[in-house]
């Protein structure tokens, strides 16, 4: 059974870091390319960063560049999300998936797997 967890979440400061980590079982996630999302109460689901699965490429949506790094460590099998300078309108739940195309890009979208994810609150 494949799963997806997400974790690293919480409640942060205006400003403020967070690491979000992404573990699979069930798969190996060194053969997909992943996608992070961000879903908040209202609003539609938006992609925040993508890496491929040879890392060769990653994408930032454009709110995300210059503050967000996405990284990958397959022998943990293990996709990271570190996000810094946070901002009160980035509060949502951010997940994690697999996506197509394997080469991400600016329309990459899940694909068959997800977790549940992890709420990410700015606030001071």
């Amino acid at each position: 059974q494949v799963q997806f967890v997400e974790s690293g979440g919480g409640l942060v400061q205006p400003g403020g870091s967070l690491r979000l980590s992404c573990a699979a079982s069930g798969l190996s996630l060194g053969t997909y390319a992943i996608g992070w999302f961000r879903q908040a109460p209202g609003k539609e689901r938006e992609g925040v960063s993508c890496v491929s699965p040879n890392y060769h490429n990653t994408y930032y949506a454009d709110f995300a560049k210059g503050r967000f790094t996405i990284s990958r460590d397959n022998a943990k099998n293990t996709v990271y999300l570190e996000m810094n300078s946070l901002k009160p309108e980035e509060t949502a739940v951010y997940y994690c998936a697999t996506v197509n195309p394997p080469w991400c890009g600016d329309s990459y979208y899940p694909d068959n797997y997800w977790g549940q994810g992890t709420q990410v609150t700015v606030s001071s």
